[in-house]
């Protein structure tokens, strides 16, 4: 099935575990593919193939892409009767169907960029922790942590105008630092360190360029009009399709548990940890309306701007001799937040002050705890029995 035709240079077919582009042109191609990686100006098809389910799939194909990449691609190619030596591949666990296509155009200057993508499992942050070493040919486990291999962004982004080869990499790193900023903008947590993620482990792209249109453009940079398209056909298409693949919406993130995730936390059991800290009788209370406190925009507003302010302590911008009054301050904010009453937040600073929280992730987790039960407590206090 043919989802477009682009700038008179490229079709995008669908099938049902693969989306290949299909060049009506000549194209450059730099890719990350294993077989046919690199630049190269002799590919008729870039192609996204969906190698396996996302979960507990362990097929033959799969146990191909590592050690056989041209057996792998001469695997899929046959399947869907594509010319297995002028293809570039890249493969992934994500639905074919939740791809999303982006398309901008400046004058005669088209972009396109079609995304598929997960990252609840995989997110990871630049610089994260490695799990394995490649050497002689294998790969050697450094980390007694097994890696994940679902949860993967893939792009294939086109240009209808010939570029340089510099270019090409330039566009790359666009594309790259665009994905990023889907990532920032979703507010998506590293599953590797208390960080942001910037992508995942096994993220891959192709970018396609079409060859003989005059003089090549000769960077994708974003102070130039290539850049800016790149950068909002890439965003743009990352956010939509984990939308589709995840449910991962700036709705779903409007929530204070996402925010702590990265420290060590989930529903269940920072739940557990602030009911831990209240009063008999309000453990049911709480457990009816933990959810809609956790999601209330103040409290995920509060609860943000300590997550933030961690992190400009982490980073050096704050020093972090200054960790136990910020903690108190931000953390006063939650409490008055969850009670809404805000004359109070002198004693909650006051009360948060004194258990003297350090800059860790543990102290920043049970300070917000702490603070999520200062504020229960008075939202509801003991006279009115725990009824609204």
């Amino acid at each position: 099935m043919i989802l477009g035709t682009y700038y008179e240079g490229v079709e995008i077919h669908r099938e049902e575990k693969i989306i290949y582009a299909r060049f009506l042109m000549p194209h450059r191609v730099i890719s990350t593919c294993s077989a046919a990686g690199g630049v190269r100006d002799d590919l008729d098809y870039l192609y996204n193939h969906q190698s396996c389910e996302p979960i507990g799939h362990d097929p033959a194909v799969l146990r191909l892409i590592g050690p056989d990449p041209q057996g792998y691609r001469s695997l899929v190619c046959r399947q869907y009767r594509l010319p297995d030596d002028r293809c570039a591949t890249l493969g992934t666990a994500a639905n074919m169907r939740y791809a999303i296509t982006k398309e901008a155009r400046f004058r005669d200057l088209a972009v396109v960029a079609v995304c598929t993508g997960g990252a609840e499992t995989n997110a990871g942050r630049a610089g994260d922790p490695a799990v394995v070493y490649e050497c002689d040919g294998a790969y050697e486990r450094v980390s007694i942590d097994p890696p994940v291999s679902h949860g993967t962004i893939n792009t294939m982004l086109f240009i209808s105008r010939e570029l340089t080869p510099g270019a090409m990499v330039n566009a790359v790193m666009t594309a790259t630092e665009a994905k990023a900023a889907a990532l920032q903008e979703l507010d998506v947590n590293s599953r590797y360190s208390p960080g942001i993620a910037t992508g995942t482990g096994t993220d891959q792209i192709g970018v396609a360029a079409r060859l003989e249109t005059g003089i090549p453009l000769t960077s994708a940079g974003k102070h130039t009009v290539l850049g800016e398209l790149i950068g909002k056909t890439v965003c743009g298409a990352v956010k939509a399709t984990m939308a589709l693949q995840d449910s991962l919406t700036p709705e779903r993130q409007r929530s204070a548990v996402r925010h702590l995730e990265r420290f060590g936390t989930g529903h269940d059991s920072m739940r557990a940890s602030v009911a831990a800290r209240l009063g008999k009788g309000k453990e049911a209370l709480l457990a009816a309306n933990f959810t809609v406190i956790e999601r209330d925009p103040l409290v995920v507003a509060a609860v943000a701007a300590l997550v933030h302010v961690r992190d400009k302590v982490a980073w050096g911008i704050l020093p972090g001799s200054c960790a136990p009054e910020l903690w108190a301050t931000y953390g006063a904010q939650i409490a008055a937040a969850v009670s809404g009453i805000y004359d109070r937040l002198p004693v909650y600073r006051a009360t948060l002050a004194a258990a003297g929280c350090t800059f860790s992730d543990r102290d920043l987790l049970s300070l917000a705890e702490h603070a999520f039960a200062l504020g229960f407590q008075d939202k509801w206090p003991e006279e009115t029995g725990g009824e609204e």
